[in-house]
């Protein structure tokens, strides 16, 4: 069960089917998330790009709370369909795509102001060093952009360029990135 905690569809329980391969950020974590983000963020002027985007729960959350424009990435089909029926239900700006999420940096060609990577628990840390350099490479964050990686507490990114800081919420770590 998904949660929209704020926002224009506040307090709304979305049911994504029991067969996706996904693991959403529980409402805990989400709600601390976006605490952090309040203080940070303009959501009406805020261009969001969601990666492995799962159910859309991050997305879903930042297009209810006022952003333009929510990109949802993920390369399963189940996950994409379901992020678009919901944001057509609901009338919220998410658009996803269906793509493996490194070939789509590949080819993106726009900037966005906040991106949150949710990428599967247990990926090497050089997968991850690799998704932050692509992002960094092609240009993906705006100048005072966050970047925002959810992974487990076993893997440390304090030591790669652009950390500033991090959060745990359980078993969940929340690593902020700024353009470096």
């Amino acid at each position: 069960m998904i949660r929209i905690i704020s926002g224009t569809h506040g307090g709304r329980r979305l049911k994504a089917p029991k067969n996706l391969p996904v693991r959403p950020t529980t409402d805990r974590a989400k709600e601390a998330l976006f605490n952090i983000l309040a203080h940070r963020v303009y959501w009406p002027e805020t261009e969001v790009l969601d990666l492995f985007a799962g159910t859309g729960n991050i997305g879903l959350e930042c297009a209810s709370r006022g952003c333009p424009s929510v990109t949802s990435v993920d390369a399963h089909k189940g996950c994409v369909a379901f992020i678009g029926q919901t944001a057509e239900a609901l009338g919220l700006p998410v658009y996803p795509v269906r793509s493996d999420v490194f070939q789509y940096l590949e080819r993106c060609g726009r900037s966005f102001d906040l991106i949150f990577a949710d990428p599967p628990y247990g990926m090497e840390k050089v997968k991850l060093e690799e998704l932050l350099h692509l992002i960094g490479q092609k240009d993906l964050l705006e100048q005072e952009g966050i970047l925002v990686l959810e992974h487990d507490k076993g893997t440390d990114l304090s030591d790669l360029p652009g950390f500033t800081e991090h959060r745990a919420y359980g078993g969940s770590v929340f690593s902020f990135f700024e353009k470096s």
